[in-house]
């Protein structure tokens, strides 16, 4: 784990799994993104469930718990839904305190869910306080119909009963910890910033879901306004080059963080570092 002020940090790879490559990167041609991530036969590209652990002197934190396993035969074939550990994310770090939603679409958030043996949906974290923008809650009881395939309904249901802490832009739940709204993927996403005086980690979830997507127009065609992205995606770079910030990828299977540098002609580069997933089992 990485130490940052009062924190230990760690990433851990709960599921990989594969999206449609086209919509992935939207308006790029295929003839481009395909020599970034090479496309299978279904014109899928592989990606993984990154989540972020946060360890501090008396609490313990986890940034979106993944896929989860409620998941049809059907369903697994289509997402290439495959466990990268031997334990469901419920068992892996003991007792978490507190469970920091970045949105609600279900490889972020349908982890925060699971069935019993009996059939009945249980809360993964029953004593967790879970951490949304309100915004977004608010997107996931209620999605247009553009996205209503990817707010499980199950999972908003089960997730009224947890402990929900709904906050607002730039909301503080610890020292050193912030949360960003953003609404060019979804309304209401929220990217988070971890921060002392020696080191900032940045963890932009779909503002910015692998490396490649440091390029201002690789633009998901999964997000609601590619415009608002991008102008979103560029103050989030220009902050992350300026302030040398390490910046960790949530779908990225082959590159787990680094630092973004800004180039004389406006152009962002990708620099990347030499980190390692905790490897839990």
């Amino acid at each position: 784990m990485r130490t940052t002020g009062r924190y230990k940090i760690g990433t851990l790879v709960l599921e990989s799994f594969a999206l449609d490559g086209g919509a992935m990167f939207g308006s790029i041609p295929k003839a481009i993104w395909n020599k970034l991530i090479p496309s299978d036969e279904k014109n899928r590209i592989p990606m993984v469930t990154r989540v972020l652990f946060i360890e501090g002197p008396n609490n313990k934190i986890l940034v979106d718990c993944g896929n989860g396993d409620k998941w049809s035969d059907k369903q697994r074939d289509i997402f290439e839904i495959l466990p990268q550990i031997k334990k469901p994310v419920r068992e892996l770090f003991g007792e978490i305190d507190t469970l920091i939603l970045t949105h609600l679409h279900f490889d972020h958030a349908a982890g925060s869910v699971y069935q019993d043996a009996t059939g009945v949906l249980r809360l993964s974290f029953p004593n967790a306080t879970h951490i949304l923008q309100s915004s977004n809650w608010e997107r996931a009881n209620a999605p247009g119909v553009r996205e209503r395939a990817s707010y499980l309904t199950d999972t908003v249901k089960e997730l009224s009963a947890a402990k929900l802490e709904l906050v607002e832009d730039g909301h503080q739940p610890f020292p050193g910890i912030s949360l960003h709204r953003v609404d060019g993927h979804t309304r209401g996403l929220q990217w988070i910033l971890i921060e002392d005086e020696l080191e900032t980690v940045a963890y932009p979830s779909d503002l910015i879901p692998t490396a490649h997507h440091i390029n201002l127009p690789f633009v998901m065609g999964y997000d609601l306004c590619a415009e608002t992205t991008m102008h979103e995606k560029e103050q989030f770079l220009l902050k992350a080059s300026q302030n040398n910030w390490l910046v960790i990828f949530e779908h990225d299977y082959q590159t787990i963080g680094g630092r973004v540098r800004k180039e004389q002609d406006s152009k962002f580069i990708f620099v990347p570092e030499e980190l390692g997933d905790l490897g839990l089992n």
